[in-house]
């Protein structure tokens, strides 16, 4: 049976997949990482990684298998980044030219991956925008560079760089202002030369 979208759910706690959104007494969650643990003797428990999509906070929460969740369906619209006003990031959805704003204070991340004019997905929630959702990688250019020290040939020997969004980063020795390199959305490191 195929579910329809913005339908919410019942399902057992033992069905959660990693990266699948549900809401838990009253609050919105994005399962991270799903452990089960079953004993002869005890009930299966589910100990669930989460992370709140509002909030940014991430934490465990501790499940039974009769637990029931309500299954949650976040749509992703295609937007394009504008600008910083200072306060908030602005979008604009490219088909319809509707503009969104949201607080730079709930994409402080988020913002050092994000350069004018790229196209992002927007997670929305029952109308409700709860945030971007980064590619894996972005290519930036490096903006400031440290000078590579001669003599300095160990094979892993980083620099610090600067990209253009402000994120500073540590690079290989190689790397030179003006460069073109990609970089990881999760944790914000050098991946490679774009």
């Amino acid at each position: 049976m195929r579910k329809l979208k913005g339908v919410n759910t019942m399902i057992q706690s033992t069905e959660i997949k990693p990266g699948q959104c549900f809401v838990w007494e009253g609050d919105l969650y994005q399962a991270i990482t799903v452990d089960r643990n079953k004993t002869a003797m005890a009930k299966m428990k589910v100990a669930v990684k989460v992370k709140n999509p509002r909030t940014g906070v991430v934490k465990e929460l501790s499940l039974i298998g009769s637990d029931r969740v309500e299954e949650a369906f976040i749509d992703k619209r295609e937007m394009q980044y504008l600008y910083n006003d200072g306060a908030n990031l602005i979008f604009m959805d490219t088909e319809t030219y509707e503009q969104i704003e949201i607080p730079a204070s709930r994409l402080e991340w988020e913002k050092n991956f994000l350069k004018e004019s790229s196209m992002v997905n927007i997670q929305v929630y029952n109308g409700e925008i709860l945030g971007v959702q980064l590619p894996d990688k972005v290519n930036l250019q490096v903006t400031e560079c440290e000078v590579a020290v001669k003599g300095n040939t160990a094979t892993s020997a980083t620099k610090n760089a600067t990209v253009e969004t402000g994120l500073n980063v540590r690079v290989p020795l190689f790397i030179n202002e003006g460069e073109v390199i990609e970089i990881s959305t999760a944790d914000g490191k050098y991946s490679g030369r774009a």
